[in-house]
């Protein structure tokens, strides 16, 4: 294969087919079929087709008609549902994918990471992550960070044509610096990431809003079981049939289990992801939306979000503060040299003025890293041999023993007196807002063609390079709206602590604390922890510091976000309750976040956050309904089976209580949420919930006793009168209840969506209908008297009266949780 020209599309196309997609077992999605399948495993569905068969087994083909009727429907809804936003939220994932650059048809081209075959060419360059196994066919000083394969942090250099390890890349491996080209070897799974073990292939663990779902529907469904256990000791000591009973019990267990709740968590996460994306905020991982609206902390850089990120080359002086052609020469070299990731700095160094490079040609290279904040790069003219070497102003006069005076050949000693002098003058240039890098050089021998970070010592000082970064317009305002909003913003940055106060200052960002990097790796673990609640402004940052910075805010009990687009950024987006990255971001960062922003702007996050809680606010209103109806149920039925001499309400009645009930709940993810939810952080607060439930929960039953009283003694009601009036209210107090769950003021003022609106409406009007239809008598229904309804309106209108008083002493008591 002519590796210039690379593989045709068409036998690109050949290849994919015959090796599969580039993907880790387990990252392929389930057929439709095999997902509307998957939900027979339901352990109720299970019992309930195991009760149709029963019935139809003993003769009773409506029970059993009914049974299957409803199961068929629940689960295909449930299906659809989140078949629907599992497709939309592919959709935007698909629109963050990361890309890899291959050669095909001698043209390189751009395509999904999970498309490249064996034998495909691919292109590498700082920031990239590496698609799949290959081989290098060449290499200008590539440096790969291998951790995810070897645990070893420091990046290694690779060459091509090496017999060992150095000439071969391998998928999930990023590219520090330099550049190169690969030749495919290995996809997918035959892949040395895809051989280390089960362990990748393994869904990663859950998250805190999948571990509060979960323990929901067990804390439900164990008091339900419990409360069948005892309604079905009851029906066999009363003597009833052990079909009925066990047909009861079986339909209570149902009606009271959250079953709609995954449902109701996808559905709502999909279309917050999908309101996200019209506020230019792409959604990777759906529960990562539960995460932005907890979030309490939002730790980000200074360059890009607090400002334009237009950087500018304002000054290049001397030692003695004297504009110097030298140092703009010096500093151009280096960063038009430079192989690797060009830094906005880079950029505007050679934006600011062209400098003549003909006669130099570049030797060696060692490539920047964020533990040494410098890069140096070999050159030779003429038979000259110099190290020319850019980066972070302290580090490049450490490592400096002479400085230029009235030019490159009046090399003076750098004393203390000098040393004090030019800090001063970096500091000067800090509080005027520049961001300030040393530049400096040493000669070389001329047989000198290699060099290492050893080398980088005994430089010549030649001077500052000024940036300016000016501050954002939007940035005060963005700032100001996510302190509304309960969110504390810190600064993790690797610039010096003037810089950056200039532009908090600025923006009118008050310092609560200042910590430098120096500062914190004197600070132990819980030194640090009792520091980060003080201070909002960490500077002098390496990738590791900005990481402890994060870890020490979660151990407090923060809900951390991190804001970054870096290749040093990777770790703190893993690290991060939320990683959120931006569009233009490098690969690595890109793959590590959960949210990816279109812009770089704080005005986006501050969106995303608002529309997160909206997300979890949604949420909240159902799993509170479910729960305090659940709950208050439970005692109902367990009262009514200690009394009646008949069942409360028939198995399948309950199946079609609880179906009508679930289908009016379905519009929840469209309705509005009240504007003190959003202005604050929220979590997923168990201890909160259950107090509601058993708040709330009893007045339904205190209600559903009325009801009993009411059949019993006003209407002399027989067996079918009871259920059926039962059934009616029942559902009516269930439905129309969510009208003054959901929201914690006047239910009157907040208006619900329309979809819920009319969905819950008909829902009940369907209920009280029911009864009046050829369908009524095959669920065991009766005709209600008139007069059943003129009690039953005031009814339940003193019920939701009752559940808005409690709820209001309710949120006076506790607040929202």
């Amino acid at each position: 294969m002519n590796t210039d020209r690379g593989l045709s599309q068409a036998e690109a196309k050949r290849r994919l087919a015959l090796h599969g997609r580039n993907v880790l077992l387990g990252a392929t999605r389930r057929s439709a079929a095999l997902e509307l399948l998957a939900r027979f495993k339901n352990p109720l569905i299970l019992l309930l087709l195991a009760a149709c068969v029963v019935s139809a087994a003993t003769g009773d083909l409506e029970s059993s008609t009914i049974i299957m009727v409803v199961v068929l429907l629940s689960v295909v809804l449930d299906f659809v549902q989140e078949h629907r936003a599992g497709r939309a939220a592919e959709e935007l994932r698909k629109a963050t994918r990361v890309h890899a650059t291959v050669v095909r048809d001698g043209a390189a081209r751009d395509v999904p990471t999970e498309e490249v075959v064996p034998g495909d060419v691919v292109l590498l360059a700082a920031g990239d992550l590496v698609p799949a196994d290959g081989t290098l066919l060449e290499a200008r000083d590539l440096f790969v960070n291998q951790a995810l394969l070897t645990g070893e942090p420091y990046p290694v250099e690779k060459h091509p044509g090496s017999s060992d390890a150095t000439a071969a890349v391998f998928m999930g491996t990023s590219v520090i610096s330099g550049s190169g080209k690969a030749l495919i070897t290995q996809t997918g799974t035959n892949t040395e990431v895809g051989k280390i073990g089960v362990a990748l292939t393994r869904q990663p663990p859950p998250t805190a809003f999948e571990l509060g779902t979960r323990n929901f529907g067990l804390l439900i469904l164990r008091l339900a079981m419990w409360m069948v256990l005892f309604v079905l000791l009851v029906n066999l000591v009363r003597e009833r049939t052990w079909l009925t009973s066990f047909m009861f019990a079986l339909a209570l267990a149902v009606g009271l289990a959250p079953e709609l709740l995954p449902m109701v968590v996808s559905v709502t996460l999909a279309r917050g992801a999908l309101r996200m994306s019209r506020k230019k905020v792409l959604v990777k991982r759906l529960s990562a939306i539960h995460d932005l609206g907890s979030m309490d902390v939002l730790c980000t850089d200074k360059t890009g979000t607090l400002t334009e990120a237009r950087i500018r080359l304002e000054k290049h002086i001397d030692p003695q503060g004297q504009d110097s052609p030298r140092v703009l020469e010096l500093a151009y070299l280096n960063s038009h040299f430079e192989s690797g990731l060009r830094s906005p700095l880079d950029e505007a160094i050679l934006r600011h003025e062209a400098v003549d490079v003909r006669g130099w040609e570049k030797l060696d290279e060692v490539p920047f890293d964020f533990e040494r904040r410098r890069i140096s790069v070999l050159l030779r003219r003429d038979g000259y041999v110099r190290l020319v070497v850019k980066g972070a102003f302290e580090e490049i006069l450490r490592l400096s023993t002479h400085y230029e005076g009235s030019g490159p050949e009046d090399m003076r000693p750098l004393d203390a007196a000098a040393r004090r002098a030019f800090f001063a003058r970096f500091e000067d240039l800090g509080r005027e807002g520049y961001r300030v890098l040393g530049i400096a050089w040493k000669a070389e021998s001329p047989e000198c063609r290699h060099v290492v970070t050893g080398d980088e010592i005994e430089l010549v000082f030649a001077g500052f390079a000024a940036f300016e970064d000016p501050p954002k317009e939007s940035a005060g305002a963005a700032l100001r709206a996510l302190r509304d909003a309960g969110v504390s913003v810190v600064i993790v940055t690797g610039d010096n602590e003037h810089v950056a106060a200039h532009v908090c200052k600025t923006l009118g960002v008050p310092v609560r604390g200042c910590l430098t990097g120096t500062e914190l790796d004197a600070l132990d673990v819980h030194a640090l922890g009792a520091r980060v609640e003080t201070t909002n402004l960490f500077c002098r940052l390496s990738p590791t510091q900005k990481n402890r910075v994060i870890l020490a805010l979660k151990k407090r009990g923060r809900v951390v976000g991190y804001l970054g687009d870096g290749i040093n950024d990777a770790p703190s987006l893993h690290s991060a309750d939320v990683g959120i990255s931006v569009d233009s971001a490098v690969d690595v960062a890109k793959e590590a976040a959960d949210i990816i922003l279109l812009e770089q702007d704080l005005s986006v996050v501050a969106d995303g956050i608002v529309e997160g809680r909206r997300t979890l606010g949604n949420i909240l209103k159902y799993i509170l309904m479910g729960t305090s109806s659940n709950f208050g149920n439970m005692f109902s039925m367990a009262g009514a089976a200690l009394f009646l001499p008949f069942l409360p309400m028939l198995p399948a009645q309950i199946l079609l209580n609880n179906f009508l009930y679930d289908l009016s709940e379905l519009p929840i993810p469209t309705d509005r949420v009240d504007p003190d939810f959003v202005a604050r952080p929220h979590r997923w607060d168990m201890p909160f919930i259950r107090r509601f439930m058993l708040t709330i929960g009893p007045v339904s039953s205190l209600f559903d006793f009325a009801t009993f009283a009411l059949l019993l003694h006003l209407f002399h009601g027989d067996e079918r009168l009871f259920q059926t009036g039962w059934f009616v209210e029942s559902l009516a107090t269930q439905v129309l209840v969510i009208f003054v769950i959901r929201t914690q003021g006047n239910p009157l003022r907040g208006k619900p969506s329309q979809a819920l609106l009319m969905t819950s409406l008909l829902v009940v009007a369907l209920a009280m209908f029911l009864p009046f239809t050829p369908i009524g008598p095959k669920v065991g229904f009766a005709p209600l008297p008139p007069v059943f309804f003129a009690v039953l309106v005031p009814l339940v209108a003193a019920y939701l009266v009752t559940v808005e008083v409690v709820k209001r002493w309710f949120y006076r008591r506790f607040g929202w949780g």
